[in-house]
């Protein structure tokens, strides 16, 4: 069973929250702390007594919005150490899901808790304290997969089977054969973090994944690219360069 601390500085967020761990049969223990700075004083401790002591924590459930050190500065801090616990954060903001799974979160909740939500971001605590794979270092971003928040549910889409992405302020938009996702995350990150898997700039607007491009098309001085059933202008100064992207790719 799992031993936890749950964080947050407001104190009836703090006490329904172990109310809820409590209630689960997988977890053995939950402990609570009023900010981050008691929280990684608790973890200290935890360290100190060994994966297997009675000190020991397994994953913290973490509210991200509190005064002086907060929860992102305070997972940032665990990626410093050896053995972490895992880290399930809990808050009332959908703004920085990216930010927490870059840090490798187990899991996103979004206040107010549900219980089966709680629930899910137990389970999958569970599997990977249970994993015998190696550990994963905390700060290495999962490069095959985006999180994204759907109903207070956080689902992973796959890199590959993303078609094109569009830039909506300091948002974007990630299309799939399957719908469209809405990530708080610019534009221009997410092409210098998937220029290795084949996404190419075309317009200040669009990002588009090469292996999806169904036609070039050229009309009267302007250029365009099929993408599925869509056609995205191509901007003068991306033309030439996707140009010859396709026609490497085309004669290998």
């Amino acid at each position: 069973m799992l031993r936890a601390l749950a964080v947050d500085d407001e104190r009836p967020s703090l006490e329904e929250l172990l109310y809820l761990l409590q209630a689960d049969p997988r977890i053995g223990s939950a402990e609570g702390a009023g900010d981050a700075t008691e929280a990684l004083r608790r973890i200290n401790r935890a360290l100190e007594s060994g994966p297997h002591g009675p000190e020991a924590i397994d994953v913290v459930f973490l509210d991200i919005n509190m005064p002086g050190l907060d929860g992102l500065d305070l997972a940032r801090l665990l990626t410093g150490f050896a053995r972490p616990p895992l880290v399930v954060f809990v808050t009332a903001h959908e703004d920085f899901a990216v930010q927490a799974f870059d840090l490798k979160a187990v899991d996103y909740v979004l206040k107010p808790v549900r219980k089966e939500r709680l629930a899910e971001a137990i389970r999958r605590a569970v599997e990977l304290r249970g994993s015998t794979a190696p550990a994963i270092p905390v700060h290495e971003p999962d490069p095959d997969h985006i999180p994204v928040e759907l109903g207070g549910v956080t689902r992973f889409v796959a890199v590959d089977d993303i078609t094109h992405v569009e830039a909506q302020g300091d948002y974007a938009r990630l299309h799939t054969d399957k719908g469209s996702h809405l990530v708080r995350i610019p534009l221009s990150t997410l092409e210098d973090r998937w220029r290795s898997r084949g996404f190419v700039r075309i317009h200040r607007r669009h990002l588009v994944a090469l292996r999806h491009i169904g036609e070039l098309r050229l009309d009267a001085g302007t250029v365009s690219v099929l993408v599925g059933e869509e056609e995205l202008q191509v901007s003068r100064r991306h033309a030439r360069e996707l140009r010859d992207l396709l026609m490497r790719r085309t004669t290998g």
